[in-house]
């Protein structure tokens, strides 16, 4: 404090009393903006004002007050001379039943009253105590790689309940196992592998089972150790097995199992490799999903062909709502994927063996014990119908004085106690408006002790004992309602229960929704709200000028109005945006044949049949054959027979209905004269080839004479530059070879001279 006053006293006298100047100003506008929290011109209702905080209040004295004048803060309607007693204040409260005693949690049952915007803090105490019986139920993998395993487990049951007496008053034991569901193509289905899936080994198995529940819990360990040593393994196909399944039957199974409602539940799962999950029973046609309920005869799951494998939430919800803590004891090889399965589950502990010995399975066992005995955790349930509405923090407060981030602490000791603040927010009413009664459950994990939150969320106004709150639902056009009603009533025989909703007269035909969902019904009679995107209007506000299509900048192209997102047009156009016009007349010729008889008037534009037409009326078709060639055979035929109509009898199978006799048939030429004319054609383009040889001929010899016109004997002239590229000797060597000696002989053949003349 004496270094920011010394800081201060260094700031120039003028800028300090400009800054406490603002400080105040600030100070007294602080009042004025939390007021604006609670008054709005649209809050018109005592519901909609307490909705808006817990800090708002409802005026409901009759003094004349417009309904936008009485949701304020309680302070400012005092003001404004509204008493207390006529105040509905959005109060929250919070009562405990100390009738119910526990000796872990604590308090066992609350009761809160919230109102939509509003929220309550509890606190709950867990403690721990210092010796608890404990129930440990050892559910094991029996598929033939558990062989060795399973051995191993014969002395486990004296020799831990040895161990545990250093941390538990009572240990009872009870032994259940698993393989996989014995369907294909999970197990071999050939009727000599079912009853013993071991058959090719000459070794006698047990059929596989989803779970089958061998031992209830019990404190003799010799019976344990007897009914282990009666266990057979058993056999599957695939790697997987279907641990989930039978976790889920141990947990929800209570009577059969025999857990004690006073013990500490540990459920052992021991296995080598990991399991099935929801949607793996598709691959056998099991399509229906668990239903979280036991199903065991004869101590025998019966569900196992007929549902699904339970997801791992479904899991996690029956573990805690049966207080059970899970063990997972597996190899090494499988470690990683429960690290990753452990985490989904609260109140669970992994081990890793490398061998499932004694020794190493009762360290596992004590050390897990311990651990999650040791850690504290609650988790914080709504129902499911409310569960969106509401909001849940928790905040704990360790032992040792610090505050964990996560839901738990970690160490606690015997004797210590852990608190929870836990904080309960209501968002929202339910969709009827109405009161509505909802029950939170705080569950410490492995507890067999809860908490139960009851909340009842206060949606109505109660206004005092008459029960008016003066606001728009009880505003003065409800008379005029109720001699509407009774005008209707006795005009057209119609019964409408004059106190009945008074949105009755808000909603089209066909609707669920009041104005559209774009207003706000008044003495029924729609007040469609403002968009900056345009104008709403219309009875139910049906209409705007901004959500539809538009065209040439307009909305609906200026030939229709928008209602509800939709165009309608005006007579005599139609289309998404009002652009087509219902009239064929753009589309006929002057002699009103339509797109000239090849295609049809869609939007005013003609569309042709045949793609090779086009043209705005289908008129042109540059890819058409002409008159002439579609009609030849037809015309040949007449050709052939003089073209007389006395004659046509003979080619009315080929065209009678199609041809007109005419004498100019000018149009139509015959094939001799189009032979001829063919043959013309082919003559005169070789002479003219043959008269552009010649000529071109006689140009190149005329070119290669001398000036004077006559040509040296035989002689041949070339420039000096050209004769420097000649050579004038040619040289051979000739060798021939003998076996002694070799001769080689070498001829100089000297080249005439380019300008001698050749002689003969």
């Amino acid at each position: 404090m004496t270094s920011w006053l010394r800081t201060l006293g260094s700031v120039p006298p003028c800028l300090l009393l400009c800054f406490c100047c603002l400080v105040v100003a600030v100070c007294a506008q602080a009042p004025g903006a939390a007021g604006d929290v609670c008054w709005s011109p649209s809050i018109t209702s005592c519901t909609e004002c307490l909705s808006r905080g817990p800090q708002c209040a409802w005026c409901f004295k009759e003094d004349g007050t417009g309904p936008s004048q009485r949701c304020d803060l309680p302070v400012k309607l005092l003001r404004r001379g509204c008493e207390a007693e006529y105040m509905e204040l959005s109060e929250v409260k919070v009562e405990v039943n100390a009738t119910i005693s526990s000796t872990q949690v604590s308090p066992g049952d609350i009761s809160v009253t919230l109102r939509p915007g509003s929220e309550a803090s509890i606190i709950v105490a867990v403690k721990q105590l210092e010796r608890y019986p404990v129930d440990l139920y050892y559910l094991v993998d029996v598929s033939a790689s558990m062989q060795e395993n399973l051995d191993h487990l014969k002395t486990v049951g004296v020799a831990l309940s040895l161990r545990m007496t250093e941390h538990s008053s009572d240990l009872w034991l009870g032994f259940g196992s698993f393989v996989d569901k014995p369907v294909s193509p999970y197990i071999n289905v050939h009727p000599s592998k079912i009853n013993n899936p071991c058959s090719d080994y000459e070794i006698r198995c047990r059929p596989a089972h989803g779970f089958h529940h061998v031992l209830s819990m019990t404190g003799n360990m010799s019976e344990f150790t007897r009914v282990i040593k009666r266990q057979r393994i058993s056999g599957n196909m695939d790697t997987p097995e279907g641990g989930l399944d039978a976790m889920l039957q141990a947990a929800v199974c209570q009577r059969a199992v025999g857990w004690r409602p006073e013990a500490k539940r540990l459920l052992l799962l021991m296995t080598d490799q990991p399991s099935h999950l929801a949607l793996d029973s598709r691959l056998a046609g099991i399509v229906t999903p668990h239903d979280g309920l036991c199903h065991l005869e004869n101590n025998v799951y019966t569900g196992s062909t007929r549902m699904d494998h339970p997801s791992v939430g479904q899991l996690s919800d029956k573990l805690l709502e049966n207080n059970i803590y899970s063990i997972f004891a597996v190899e090494k090889q499988q470690y990683q994927w429960y690290q990753e399965l452990v985490r989904l589950l609260p109140g669970s502990h992994l081990g890793k063996l490398g061998l499932f010995q004694a020794p190493n399975l009762i360290e596992l066992v004590v050390d897990a014990y311990k651990r999650l005995l040791s850690e504290v955790e609650v988790s914080v349930s709504v129902e499911d119908k409310a569960v969106s509405r509401y909001w849940v923090s928790v905040s704990p407060l360790c032992p040792d004085g610090s505050t964990a981030k996560e839901q738990s602490c970690s160490g606690v000791q015997p004797d210590q106690t852990v608190y929870f603040n836990i904080t309960i927010g209501l968002r929202s009413c339910p969709d009827n408006g109405e009161d509505e009664d909802v029950t939170v459950l705080v569950r410490p994990v492995g507890y067999n002790e809860s908490t139960v939150v009851r909340i009842h969320s206060k949606c109505r106004c109660s206004c005092g004992p008459t029960k008016r709150c003066n606001d728009g639902s009880q505003s003065p056009c409800s008379g005029i309602r109720d001699s509407t009603n009774q005008e209707q009533r006795l005009g057209h025989g119609l019964i409408k229960d004059s106190n009945g909703d008074s949105n009755w007269n808000c909603r089209a035909d066909g609707s669920d929704v009041d104005c559209s969902g774009r207003g706000m019904c008044e003495c029924g009679t729609c007040v469609c709200e403002q968009s900056r995107l345009g104008t709403v209007h219309g009875k139910y506000c049906e209409i705007d000028d901004f959500s539809c299509p538009y065209e040439g900048g307009l909305v609906c192209g200026g030939r229709g109005v928008c209602v509800l997102g939709e165009c309608v047009c005006e007579d005599g156009w139609t289309g998404d945006s009002c652009g087509c016009p219902v009239s064929t007349a753009t589309c006929q010729l002057a002699n009103g044949l339509l797109c000239s008889g090849r295609g049809r008037c869609v939007c005013g534009k003609c569309v042709c049949d045949d793609p090779r037409h086009s043209g705005d009326f289908c008129e042109r078709c540059p890819a058409c054959q002409s008159t002439c060639q579609s009609y030849w055979k037809c015309v040949d035929c007449h050709l052939s027979h003089g073209l007389t109509q006395k004659e046509a009898g003979h080619c009315n199978d080929t065209c009678a209905p199609l041809v007109g006799y005419m004498d100019d048939v000018s149009e139509c030429a015959s094939s001799s004269r189009l032979v001829g004319t063919f043959l013309s054609v082919c003559a005169l383009t070789v002479l003219c080839g043959l008269v552009v040889v010649t000529v071109s001929r006689l140009l190149l010899q005329k070119r290669g004479r001398t000036p004077g016109g006559a040509a040296e004997d035989g002689g041949y002239h070339c420039t000096g530059k050209d004769l420097s590229y000649i050579p004038t000797t040619n040289e051979k060597t000739v060798t021939y070879r003998r076996d002694r000696p070799t001769v080689e002989m070498h001829i100089q053949v000297p080249k005439m001279p380019l300008g001698d003349p050749w002689q003969y």
